[in-house]
């Protein structure tokens, strides 16, 4: 890259050219970054000299990205990434405190005991921003693994030997197949075979992964399936017979014992999900780099084997 490209595309640049495709045109952009309008067009025209490409197709109405345009838009928005990581680290370094801390929540994960916590890490006036993310099934490590989070909890499958990533188990959680007290499986002589399962529709929660169609858990082939974004829009479908499926028997038992929902044997094995909680670890030799004070924090809570069980739904969670 010639010195005088290097110089016309500055982080500022790269933001402009952001807002002006999110804004669709060259006026809305200079309303919003507090321009005129002949201001903005001369600095797009700075940047598309300095590399000799267009960068906005000049025969449309609206601001639209040229193929090179949107090229340098989406590398742009890398290389802010970056340089927001970079100030990150920088500050770690000289506080001991991450800028933002994320924290990726599967739907098996209580959140008024997550809240309870943040409570606590907020007492302690740390300059860190905190973030919580849903996440459900694969999504929950994706989510780590993307980068969009530091801390996965309620990660229900093998983690494996994913780089990068280190995992402790936080539990396990029992799942109970359960209907309404009027579905025709209710009326049936237990076990339950899959063979009468496979007729009825069951509830399951959408995967929240980014990418490919994510995975099912507890369904048979064939079967219709209502699928809903959460455990608590799972539990209040079935509640109202929209479906079978099963159900975390903590957050399920009170609702048995009052008669709003039934639990069935099934001639299959009885279900009982591992759970882990799994964290980013830096891949730097520099010895500066180590945990950040943050998820120290997170990560000594979750030594403790009561804040453990409390994070896995229980009978005195929300969904009540």
């Amino acid at each position: 890259m010639n010195s005088h490209a290097r110089n016309v595309l500055t982080p500022d640049a790269l933001a402009m050219l952001k807002v002006i495709s999110q804004s669709g045109s060259f006026a809305g952009a200079a309303r919003a970054l507090n321009l005129v309008p002949s201001s903005l067009t001369y600095r797009v025209r700075q940047i598309e000299d300095a590399l000799d490409v267009l960068l906005f197709d000049r025969k449309s109405r609206q601001a639209k990205l040229t193929t090179a345009g949107q090229y340098l838009l989406n590398e742009g928005e890398r290389v802010l990434a970056e340089i927001d990581s970079v100030a990150n680290r920088v500050k770690r370094i000289a506080t001991g405190w991450e800028n933002e801390f994320s924290i990726a929540l599967d739907s098996l994960i209580d959140r008024k005991t997550v809240l309870e916590l943040c409570q606590s890490f907020f007492a302690l006036s740390p300059p860190t921003k905190l973030k919580l993310i849903d996440e459900t099934l694969t999504g929950t490590l994706q989510s780590l693994t993307l980068g969009h989070a530091d801390l996965a909890l309620g990660i229900s499958w093998d983690v494996g030997n994913v780089a990068g990533i280190e995992h402790a188990p936080l539990g396990e959680v029992g799942f109970s197949f359960c209907v309404h007290p009027k579905h025709p499986l209710a009326k049936l002589k237990n076990p339950l075979s899959d063979a009468q399962i496979q007729k009825y529709r069951a509830v399951a929660i959408a995967d929240s992964t980014q990418m490919g169609q994510g995975m099912t858990i507890g369904l048979l082939a064939g079967q219709d399936v209502f699928t809903v974004p959460s455990m608590e829009a799972k539990l209040q479908a079935q509640l109202l017979g929209l479906g079978v499926g099963f159900l975390p028997e903590p957050i399920v038992a009170p609702y048995i014992q009052r008669g709003e929902i039934v639990a069935c044997e099934l001639q299959r094995t009885k279900r009982l999900v591992k759970v882990d909680y799994a964290w980013r670890k830096e891949e730097s030799a520099n010895q500066h780099l180590q945990c950040g004070r943050a998820l120290g924090w997170w990560l000594e809570q979750l030594t403790s084997a009561k804040t453990r069980q409390s994070l896995l739904i229980h009978p005195t969670s929300s969904f009540q």
